[in-house]
C-alpha cells in the first residue's frame, strides 16, 4: 500500500471517531437553535401627519442602520393596530394605553414610550370640571378605530353617559377642533402631545376653555394605564399666560405592543431605538423615564423584561446587530463542543499513541513468521526466500513515517530485522 494512502487511512482512524462525535453533538444542538431574526419588520403606526407616524419614521431610520427594513402601515389608530397584531398582519404597533380588542390575550407589551395627555376642550362659559357635566351635550369622542374613542367611551360609561343621553360625534384631531370652533360641538376630547398643532390652536382661542378634571386621581386609581399630570399656569405661553391656571389632566401612555410572532432579538433592537427616541423626555416626561416597563395594560414581553432588568444584551453593546445575533445563536452550538472536549482530551492521546505504535508493531507479525520459517527450514533455497522476504520487509519499514517521539520503536524494529538476518547467516 502506498505510504501516502496509508497515512490518510491512519489519520482517518485517529481523528474520524472524534470528528463524528463532535458532528453528532452539533446535530443534536442544532435542533435547539433559535431561528435567525428576520431582516424586515412591519410596524403599525397611525395616520400620516400624526405623532405615531412621525415616530415610526424615526424608528425606521434607526433600525435601518442595523440592517432591518421597517415597513410602516398607515392606520386609523390604536384599535386597528391591535387588530393587525392579532391577525399577524403587523409584528409590532404603537398603541394608546387602555386600547383593547377581543382576542388580544397573546399580545405583549414591549414598553411605554411617553405620556399622551387627554385634553377636554369646551365652549367658554360651560362648567366642565367633571365628566358628568357632559351629559346632553354634543361631544366629539374620536374617530372610529382610534384609541381616543376607545378610552373616552370607557370614561363616559363610568359616568353613565352614552348615545342614549348624549350626542357622541365620531370626530378626532383637526376635524373635532373645527367642529368646536364652528359651533357644531360643545366639547371635544383629544389625545395628543402638548406640542401638537391642534392643541396649540385650541389653547390660543379665547372662545375655547381647557377643562381641568378634579377627579383625575380617581380615574388613575381605576385604570393602571392612566396617570395624572399637571399643566402649570403659563406653561404654554408665559406672555399671554396660557393656560391661565394649573390644569389637571389624565394621560395614558403610548406604548409598543408586540404580536406573538415577533423575534426576541428584535425586541432588544426596538428598545434600544426607543431609548434613543424617547429617552430625552418632554413636557411631562423626565430624562430617562421612558421607555418604561410600567403603565401598560398588557403583560410585559419576557425579552423586554430582561432588557429592563439587566440592560441591553452584552453582545449588542459591542457588536453590530447581525454579528451579535449570529454569536447568540451559535453559542448553543458551542455547548456540545465544550461538553465533548473533556472526554476527547482523555481519549485522543491514547488513540494517537496506539495508532503510531501500530505503524511499527504491524510488521512484527510478518517478522515473527519469517523467524519461525527460519527455524523450521535448513534448505538453501528456503534461506534465499527468507532473505528476500527480509529485504522486502526492511524496504517497507524504511518508508514508515512516525513522529520523532516514536522513532525509537521504529529503530528497534529495524534492529530486530537485522537480528533475524544474522541468524539466517549462521555463526
Amino acid at each position: 500500500m502506498p505510504a501516502r494512502k496509508r497515512d490518510w487511512i491512519d489519520r482517518l482512524q485517529i481523528y474520524g471517531p472524534a470528528a463524528l462525535l463532535v458532528l453528532l453533538g452539533f446535530a443534536v444542538a442544532y435542533q435547539f437553535i433559535k431561528p435567525a431574526p428576520p431582516d424586515e419588520l412591519t410596524l403599525a403606526a397611525g395616520a400620516r401627519g400624526g405623532a405615531y407616524h412621525a415616530y415610526a419614521e424615526r424608528y425606521r431610520e434607526l433600525l435601518a442602520r442595523e440592517g432591518i427594513t421597517v415597513k410602516i402601515l398607515d392606520t386609523a389608530g390604536s384599535i386597528e393596530n391591535l387588530q393587525l397584531l392579532r391577525t399577524r398582519a403587523a409584528d409590532v404597533a404603537f398603541v394608546q394605553g387602555g386600547a383593547s380588542v377581543d382576542g388580544d390575550a397573546d399580545l405583549t407589551a414591549i414598553g411605554s414610550l411617553y405620556f399622551e395627555p387627554l385634553w377636554l376642550f369646551h365652549r367658554a362659559g360651560l362648567v366642565l370640571d367633571r365628566l358628568p357635566a357632559l351629559r346632553g351635550l354634543r361631544v366629539a369622542v374620536g374617530s372610529e378605530g382610534s384609541g381616543t374613542r376607545d378610552l373616552v367611551l370607557q370614561l363616559l360609561a363610568d359616568n353613565r353617559i352614552g348615545d342614549d343621553n348624549t350626542r357622541l360625534l365620531a370626530l378626532d384631531g383637526a376635524a373635532a377642533a373645527a367642529a368646536l370652533a364652528g359651533g357644531e360641538a360643545d366639547a371635544v376630547f383629544l389625545v395628543a402631545a402638548p406640542t401638537a398643532p391642534v392643541v396649540a390652536d385650541l389653547l390660543a382661542r379665547p372662545e375655547v376653555t381647557l377643562a381641568s378634571l378634579e377627579r383625575a386621581d380617581a380615574y388613575a386609581r381605576r385604570y393602571r394605564f392612566l396617570s395624572t399630570l399637571t399643566l402649570p399656569e403659563g406653561a404654554v405661553d408665559l406672555a399671554r399666560n396660557i393656560p391661565p391656571r394649573p390644569v389637571r389632566l389624565l394621560a395614558p401612555t403610548a406604548g409598543l405592543v408586540s404580536g406573538p410572532a415577533l423575534h426576541p432579538a428584535l425586541v432588544d433592537l426596538l428598545l434600544l431605538a426607543a431609548q434613543r427616541v424617547h429617552g430625552p423626555g418632554g413636557w411631562f416626561e423626565t430624562v430617562g423615564q421612558f421607555p418604561s416597563a410600567d403603565l401598560s395594560a398588557y403583560p410585559l414581553n419576557a425579552e423586554a423584561r430582561r432588557f429592563y432588568d439587566y440592560g441591553p444584551p452584552l453582545l449588542q453593546r459591542y457588536l453590530p446587530f447581525w454579528a451579535a445575533s449570529l454569536v447568540d445563536r451559535l453559542k448553543v452550538m458551542l455547548l456540545p463542543l465544550l461538553v465533548l472536549l473533556l472526554p476527547l482530551f482523555k481519549v485522543m492521546p491514547p488513540i494517537y499513541s496506539w495508532r503510531m505504535r501500530a505503524r511499527v508493531y504491524r510488521w512484527y507479525r510478518e517478522l515473527e513468521e519469517i523467524d519461525s520459517g527460519l527455524a523450521d527450514s535448513s534448505e538453501a533455497g528456503a534461506h534465499k526466500e527468507i532473505q528476500a522476504r527480509l529485504a522486502a520487509l526492511e524496504n517497507e519499514v524504511r518508508r514508515v513515517e512516525v513522529p520523532l517521539s516514536f522513532a525509537g520503536q521504529l529503530y528497534h524494529l529495524r534492529q530486530h530485522i537485522d537480528l533475524v538476518r544474522q541468524r539466517l547467516r549462521g555463526p
